[in-house]
């Protein structure tokens, strides 16, 4: 099953309340995928800082004095803005990989799930709307954001195993579907330097379009060459910076439903995840195309 939700604002008075729709959207999703659920919201940043948004294996971690040790070895105030088992520390982008290496010098399990100068990234275990009330999405501001809820069928039901995946910087992915060559990609970008934490397919997907955005290509081209290289039935949204894109297989077996308005474009896997917006009356809604790639973008 798994259920999808997307929502791009184009209308900036709408930001304030991007956390709250998404909330509703989400815990419409719950009978789709009641194991596990996850999302990422894109908000505020600047291009000297990246966010780093990592999760601990305890609840009780003290994130405050991990941000103080990387504080003092980086020579740098680290930000750290806490949200559960999960938090958001802010630093200068040249000392990113320095602090990679002293998290993963961390005797605890500490693990980075989402890197990029706006986006922050949220998953755990549990039933999706008690997921969304755990890390307060309702009250997170953004201008984009996605979101996932998980039946596991191909793996256990684990935060790890939970979407999205990010494997670039204001990169993120869910999926909807199962691809059949993803232990062969694997292989092949662990080679060009794509790491991976994961057996889930959905996490070979995002890798394959840092991959191919790392070659040259634009998020657009990556997503037109996966219609060549990922075998199997899916439906794709992306998170970038400044843009969401939505992509179906060329079978288009599983559900997807956009809507556009002027003040935004909204994604569900069923169309009951976008009747609670505000306007759906008047948006324009239709059923994504097969293999073909839809995308919106803000100014940078």
């Amino acid at each position: 099953m798994c259920g999808i939700v997307g929502l791009f604002l184009k209308n900036p008075a709408l930001e304030p309340k991007l956390g709250e729709l998404m909330t509703g959207m989400l815990a419409t999703m719950c009978d789709r995928g009641p194991d596990s659920a996850g999302f990422a919201v894109y908000g505020k940043g600047d291009a000297a800082h990246v966010k780093l948004t990592l999760r601990a294996a305890s609840s009780d971690y003290d994130f405050g004095a991990l941000a103080g040790r990387l504080s003092s070895a980086l020579g740098a105030p680290i930000g750290v803005a806490l949200h559960g088992t999960h938090a958001v520390l802010t630093l200068p982008c040249e000392l990113e990989q320095k602090a990679r290496a002293a998290i993963a010098d961390e005797p605890e399990d500490i693990k980075i799930v989402g890197a990029g100068t706006r986006m922050e990234l949220y998953k755990e275990v549990g039933r999706p709307d008690a997921v969304a009330e755990r890390f307060k999405l309702s009250e997170m501001a953004g201008s984009h954001g996605i979101a996932h809820t998980r039946m596991a069928t191909e793996s256990a039901v684990t935060t790890n195993g939970a979407h999205p995946f990010s494997t670039g910087r204001d990169q993120c992915l869910v999926h909807n579907g199962s691809l059949s060559n993803h232990n062969s990609l694997r292989r092949a970008m662990s080679h060009s330097g794509i790491k991976f934490e994961t057996e889930n397919d959905t996490e070979v997907a995002a890798g394959y379009l840092t991959w191919r955005m790392q070659e040259g290509a634009s998020l657009g081209e990556a997503l037109k060459e996966s219609l060549e290289d990922l075998d199997g039935f899916y439906t794709f949204v992306v998170g970038t910076e400044n843009g969401f894109g939505v992509l179906r297989d060329p079978i288009a077996c599983k559900p997807a439903i956009l809507a556009e308005t002027d003040d935004y474009v909204a994604f569900g896997s069923e169309y009951r995840a976008l009747a609670s917006l505000p306007g759906i009356e008047k948006a324009k809604v239709w059923e994504p195309e097969p293999a073909t790639v839809y995308f919106w973008e803000r100014p940078a």
